[in-house]
């Protein structure tokens, strides 16, 4: 146990001159990664300038009808708590949005019927 602390000691020593190489030069994966990311960097900077223009061409629009449908957005967001539980929006062709609920998936759960009206009775 004596031992220890110097072998600790030294081994630290001898690990700060190889860990001071290391730092001096960068190695050759990452000067390739450097290489790899400035290359693809300007392939794709025509790409990324057209984007900033469309931003800059839609930015305006987008902040109005933000503005306008914010509100009843979260309005909406507020009253709907599970989202999972709706199937998704079908546009019908007169233009219509129907969200309909999934069926429930537990078989146990048997949807509510109404009541029937005794016989010879009709319910209007």
């Amino acid at each position: 146990m004596k031992h220890l602390i110097p072998i600790c000691a030294v081994t630290a020593a001898l690990a700060l001159p190889v860990h001071a190489e290391e730092e001096a030069g960068k190695s050759l994966m990452e000067q390739g990664a450097e290489l790899f990311f400035e290359g693809l960097r300007q392939e794709m900077e025509p790409a990324l300038d057209d984007l900033l223009g469309l931003a800059e061409q839609f930015g305006p629009a987008m902040q109005s009808f933000m503005a306008e449908m914010g509100p009843a957005l979260a309005d909406l967001a507020g009253e709907i708590q599970d989202w999972s539980a709706y199937e998704a929006p079908e546009i019908l062709p007169n233009g219509d949005i129907i969200i309909r609920k999934k069926p429930p998936q537990d078989p146990d759960v048997q949807p509510e019927l109404p009541e029937s009206a005794p016989e010879g009775e009709i319910e209007i």
